[in-house]
């Protein structure tokens, strides 16, 4: 079966949320966001603080992926 394109990106976008909107964002962050952080913030030679939350992890690795140019898709030619 073949998958249109642009109805699995609508069903991806779709599925995004903003961290301000979910249930469990006030939750301490996962170990998967802790460990990504930690790497992301000695990349980018950045402090963290301790008592982030989930929502907030979130947000701060979407910014820190700016900064270090990771998480980024590659570009076409």
């Amino acid at each position: 079966m073949m998958t249109d394109r642009r109805t699995e990106q609508a069903d991806q976008n779709a599925a995004i949320k903003d961290p301000d909107e979910w249930v469990t964002g006030d939750e301490p962050p996962t170990a998967a966001q802790e460990s990504y952080l930690s790497t992301l913030a000695r990349e980018a030679h950045a402090d963290l603080p301790d008592d982030l939350t989930k929502a907030e992890a979130s947000k701060r690795i979407d910014e820190l992926q700016a900064e270090t140019g990771r998480g980024q898709q590659p570009r076409s030619l």
